[in-house]
């Protein structure tokens, strides 16, 4: 994982769009087995005001708050 890329803290807000959202759950990165075929990043789980879920990778979100497409509101660890 790039460690230039923030790391988000659970309970940060962020608006997204028209939306409010809170980071509830950290998924770590990791590999599948001691030779991977595949390897995954961060990824963080959303609630939403209105009741909906996303799973987001952290280089998305870092992505989309360089945009200016989600605003951390706070609790960020950056």
């Amino acid at each position: 994982m790039d460690d230039s890329l923030p790391l988000f803290k659970i309970g940060t807000l962020i608006r997204d769009g028209d939306k409010i959202g809170i980071i509830y759950r950290e998924i770590k990165s990791g590999t599948w087995t001691e030779e991977p075929l595949f390897n995954w990043r961060t990824n963080y789980e959303i609630f939403y005001e209105d009741g909906t879920v996303c799973v987001m990778g952290s280089d998305t979100i870092a992505r989309l708050v360089d945009m200016g497409k989600i605003e951390v509101i706070e609790g960020s660890n950056e």
